[in-house]
């Protein structure tokens, strides 16, 4: 047809270059600050950061926290999930921006709102049973307050992409709803379901903004690796501050490497 280029022409090869060229920018720029991380820093230095019982503690309790609002997630966001992608109902258009509101707010804002909720009437009665504020739950609830609507997004995309007719079969081969769900729509969703909870681990991993405000910094009791970052910065530590950064990095690569290495798709294309 007349007025378009052949396929592999000049100016098809020109067009793809300059996409290459402004995304290479971005790429370039991640990829600057990681190696600029690791060029800072000695093994010795890091390994120094591995000796510190703050930084150790910090580690436990970030990977602790982290499995816990990783499971707590994952169980909300699977309920969540199937019903927002499976059924109509008054207000679902408020319920899915009410979901978005911890996404979209600052970090810090999550974290004041929690810190006035519990200490609200309510929050207080809360607290005479189980202490929160300023303690290790709220390290969790900080994380889970955000990690959980990714976690429930991810879900959600995962049960949209499974046809109903699954369910519905299942239904006329004498399955209720419950049995249906269970042996059929959470086996084929297991690729969103292990998606959602490594997105999730990892969210709460770096969670920082809501953690300061609500849960604080102190040492040996709710630091976590975040706001270790911020504590030895606030020292004057850069080498420990880096240090303790590129132990994230190590984590953040691994839970992704986790994902891609057994088939986990970030965009659920496997579950297509």
């Amino acid at each position: 047809m007349q007025g378009h280029s052949p396929p592999g022409s000049r100016s098809d090869r020109s067009f793809l270059t300059v996409l290459v060229l402004i995304g290479s920018l971005y790429f370039l720029l991640v990829l600057g600050f990681l190696l600029a991380d690791a060029a800072f820093v000695t093994p010795t230095q890091i390994l120094k950061a591995f000796h510190s019982p703050e930084i150790r503690y910090s580690i436990r309790l970030s990977f602790i926290s982290c499995t816990v609002t990783m499971i707590l997630s994952v169980w909300i966001g699977i309920p969540v999930g199937y019903v927002m992608a499976r059924y109509k109902f008054p207000g679902k258009s408020v319920l899915d921006s009410v979901i978005d509101i911890p996404i979209v707010l600052p970090p810090l804002v999550v974290g004041l709102s929690l810190l006035l909720l519990f200490q609200s009437p309510l929050g207080r009665l809360a607290q005479r049973f189980v202490p929160v504020t300023y303690e290790i739950p709220a390290v969790i609830l900080a994380q889970f307050s955000v990690a959980c609507a990714f976690a429930i997004r991810t879900l959600r995309m995962a049960f949209e992409q499974i046809h109903p007719r699954r369910e519905q079969v299942a239904l006329t081969l004498g399955c209720n709803r419950r049995q249906a769900f269970w042996r059929v729509l959470l086996p084929e969703a297991r690729g969103g379901i292990l998606t959602a909870a490594s997105l999730a681990w990892a969210r709460s991993l770096g969670e920082f903004g809501p953690v300061l405000v609500f849960a604080g910094a102190t040492r040996m009791r709710t630091e976590v690796l975040p706001t270790t970052v911020f504590l030895e910065l606030s020292v004057g530590n850069l080498e420990g501050a880096v240090a303790v950064s590129l132990i994230m990095v190590g984590a953040a690569i691994a839970v992704l490497l986790l994902i891609r290495g057994f088939g986990f798709d970030p965009n659920l294309k496997h579950l297509r």
